[in-house]
């Protein structure tokens, strides 16, 4: 049997934690109860749903509630119907920072055929936006400010409690994609609405969360049963609610220890890879994140060239589309750098050695091709 690669694109997934696993066992195998059923055995279901939502409620914001969704897109789906109760206050517009996850892109685009205009804001080289240039955007006719914490491509950190501020001087709403920095870097106490991921956390797939500010109105985007405070019907999985819960609690029973194994993860791939160059800011960024590249490399041929190690391109979301990575475009970076950077992510299970080798092969891979 052939071996595993080494798993370096931690941004697009990561493994699920034993303790995740053992978790939801019992409510996969044993405890088969509909948790909005209203017998002994739906009661301890939704007991135990309710558990996972007040342990992923930990590392968010007070003042605020928790909603299963299927995923973070669908999350982030809920969060744009906030937006239109406040056309009929004459706010029709939506600002996305250029560099968002296509979730958040393109849902706002969708919105456009609503009467909303959408401005893709641009960011800096170095991929932190400029707030003077946003405060001079964000208008009284802005609806919403999307901006996401943890760049899911080059890692970068954006000021998001300073954003949340131009919008509410504005009276517009701010949604926060939290999912690659949940558990890792502080969610500010000022956002009105956030997207989680459970599998991002070393949780299953197939679940995510909707963080909403009490207050904060969003019409329902599943019709039904009436489940999730009426906003997302449908019968939720005890199982995966248990899961994402126990990752959840996991990540701050971690996040000091985690933290600094990323730091040292992230110190051996720097100097293993010297010679290539950073795509965005090094002062302001999640370190599991590093994002590089190197001249005249033909990316495509070196992941095909380098079996042995898992590693991305930019996000798993935009694999297959053919389209170059928006995110770096967004920095200013020309067709052939795009071309030639990879994204490396290192996660809680990975060792100096997997580093070590992963650099060993794609070095070597690399000296091959512009030998």
């Amino acid at each position: 049997m052939a071996k595993d690669p080494i798993y370096l694109d931690n941004q697009a997934t990561t493994p699920l934690a034993a303790e995740v696993f053992d978790t939801m066992v019992p409510w996969l195998r044993d405890h088969f109860g509909n948790p909005h059923s209203a017998h002994i055995l739906g009661r301890k279901a939704a007991a135990v749903v309710e558990v996972a939502r007040e342990q992923v409620a930990g590392p968010l914001p007070k003042g605020g509630s928790v909603l299963f969704t299927g995923s973070a897109t669908e999350a982030i789906n809920l969060g744009f119907g906030a937006v239109r109760a406040l056309k009929t206050e004459g706010k029709n517009k939506i600002i996305v920072l250029d560099s968002e996850h296509a979730a958040v892109r393109d849902t706002a685009l969708s919105y456009e055929k609503h009467g909303f205009m959408v401005e893709k804001h641009p960011i800096s080289s170095d991929g932190v936006v400029s707030l003077e240039q946003l405060a001079e955007s964000i208008d009284d006719k802005t609806a919403l400010v999307a901006a996401m914490l943890v760049n899911n491509e080059i890692g970068v950190i954006q000021p998001i409690e300073e954003i949340v501020d131009l919008a509410h001087k504005k009276g517009a709403l701010m949604l926060c994609d939290v999912v690659q920095g949940y558990g890792r870097v502080d969610i500010p106490n000022n956002v009105d609405m956030a997207a989680i991921s459970a599998h991002k956390i070393y949780g299953p797939k197939g679940i995510g969360a909707f963080w909403l500010r009490d207050g904060i109105g969003v019409p329902p985007m599943i019709h039904g049963g009436g489940q999730e405070q009426g906003i997302r019907s449908g019968t939720l999985s005890p199982a995966l609610c248990a899961g994402f819960g126990r990752a959840a609690e996991l990540c701050l029973k971690n996040r000091d220890t985690d933290a600094a194994h990323i730091q040292i993860l992230a110190n051996k791939a720097q100097s293993c890879f010297a010679d290539w160059t950073i795509n965005g800011a090094m002062d302001q960024r999640y370190m599991g994140n590093l994002n590089i590249r190197r001249d005249g490399v033909d990316v495509a041929r070196l992941m095909s060239d380098v079996r042995g190690v898992a590693f991305s391109a930019g996000s798993a979301c935009a694999s297959g589309s053919g389209r170059p990575s928006h995110v770096l475009a967004a920095l200013g970076l020309e067709p052939a750098e795009i071309k030639s950077s990879i994204r490396l992510g290192f996660g809680r299970y990975n060792s100096l050695e997997d580093i070590e080798m992963a650099s060993k092969y794609i070095n070597e891979a690399v000296e091959a091709q512009l030998a």
